[in-house]
């Protein structure tokens, strides 16, 4: 390991230490206090973002998650807000019994410890891993994306303001340098980092896969499906499709695929209406680019290729496949999902519960749009990433997915015979 980053992690496992004991009330004053000075330095924020937006590429993806605004702030301080109001799990008793010998086990939530984390560009997740971490008495250790350094630099010095307020420890959040080396430091910081969370495109969490020592949790891109069934509402559909399509493009919860039952091609066009007028460019299927033919703005619609499919587009980009039933877009699902979110829109009970039972997403929805793939908007405050794998988390991550659990064993002397 790089020797300059092993002073932090070493600070930073001091602080978690501390973190472990210190009252939930006290932690939940820490977040209210930084949601505070979050609203109250706005214009400081806007500042520093802006001088991270002025070295992005115009027309980049990342350039609608980088960018904050007055309104952005609020809502990032009312999560956190609303973090500090939830009970924190830690010291939860998850299960509790006694032996024929007497001795009693209770099985009891606890901090991970040391939380790492590395994002791209997502000034919004610093303030969620510090609400996420202090509130269940954790310590963090991000490594933000380069093209946010301005935004995490200022509103990390608000979190540490914060701290300091409450009288704790600034290394209970930490910050490191946006130069690349730092990641590597993380991904091999054993015996001082738990566990390592990406949060960001493909490529990243590839990377952080790949390569790290510690522990990791991923968080996955999405490639999002909704299938418009042979029983689909046009009405629910028109409505679900645009939301999850158009709230917000560059979100990993957005729309990516439209797969819809040849026999409601004729209400394609009438489906698509609400895209044309946020100018969303489909890719489209030889049927389906029949079906919207001169019914579709011309300037928007294109001839699917093979890579439209399984795209996480992160713009206004929309591919759409015809199916000849539900088993075939189950089978199309199945080969170019990420496993994030899924959704049907169907009047048919069987055919929703076939699939919700059939489909493998941390998320599945029927009749409801994929952009509620969100921690704020399951009641968790807010989230540390929305996980796509099956082991220890899946779907939005809270408090609770920031603890693991210990075995406390009690007895009166007992000792175990030969």
């Amino acid at each position: 390991m790089d020797a300059r980053f092993e002073p932090l992690f070493e600070a930073a496992r001091r602080a978690a230490n501390l973190l472990g004991e210190t009252d939930s009330e006290v932690l939940g004053r820490v977040v209210k206090r930084a949601a505070h000075l979050l609203r109250e330095h706005s214009a400081m924020l806007l500042a520093a973002n802006a001088r991270d937006l002025a070295a992005m590429a115009v027309d980049s993806p990342l350039r609608d998650r980088l960018l904050l605004t007055e309104e952005r702030i609020a809502s990032i301080a009312s999560d956190m807000e609303a973090v500090a109001e939830l009970s924190s799990p830690q010291g939860e008793t998850l299960a509790a019994w006694t032996r024929p010998n007497g001795m009693t086990i209770r099985k009891v939530r606890v901090p991970f410890g040391v939380v790492g984390m590395i994002c791209e560009a997502r000034p919004n997740v610093t303030a969620d891993i510090f609400s996420l971490c202090m509130k269940t008495g954790n310590a963090c250790v991000l490594k933000g994306g380069s093209d946010a350094r301005h935004s995490n630099e200022a509103i990390a010095a608000l979190l540490r303001e914060a701290l300091r307020g409450e009288g704790l420890d600034e290394a209970s959040f930490t910050l490191l340098p946006s130069e690349h080396e730092a990641v590597g430091a993380l991904l091999g910081a054993v015996g001082q980092v738990d566990v390592v969370i990406p949060r960001g495109g493909a490529g990243l969490i590839r990377f952080v896969r790949e390569n790290a020592r510690v522990p990791v949790i991923e968080t996955g891109a999405g490639i999002v499906h909704a299938y418009f069934d042979r029983d689909g509402d046009l009405d629910k559909g028109r409505a679900i499709v645009c939301n999850a399509k158009t709230r917000r493009v560059s979100v990993c919860n957005a729309l990516d695929c439209l797969v819809i039952h040849r026999a409601r091609l004729g209400d394609l066009a009438a489906l698509c209406d609400p895209l044309a007028a946020r100018r969303v460019e489909i890719f489209a299927d030889e049927e389906a680019y029949g079906a919207l033919t001169g019914r579709y703005p011309a300037c928007l619609l294109r001839h699917a290729a093979a890579e439209h499919f399984g795209t996480e587009f992160l713009d206004y980009k929309m591919a759409i496949c015809t199916v000849d039933s539900l088993d075939d877009a189950l089978a199309h699902i199945a080969r170019y999902s990420s496993r994030h979110s899924e959704a049907i829109i169907t009047e048919n009970d069987a055919a929703a519960r076939r699939f919700t039972q059939s489909v493998d997403a941390a998320c599945v929805y029927v009749n409801v749009s994929t952009a509620f793939t969100d921690g704020a908007q399951f009641g968790f405050g807010a989230e540390v990433g929305i996980s796509t794998q099956k082991l220890h988390a899946r779907g939005p991550m809270g408090l609770p997915e920031l603890t693991t659990y210990k075995y406390v064993i009690c007895g009166e002397g007992q000792i175990r015979q030969p």
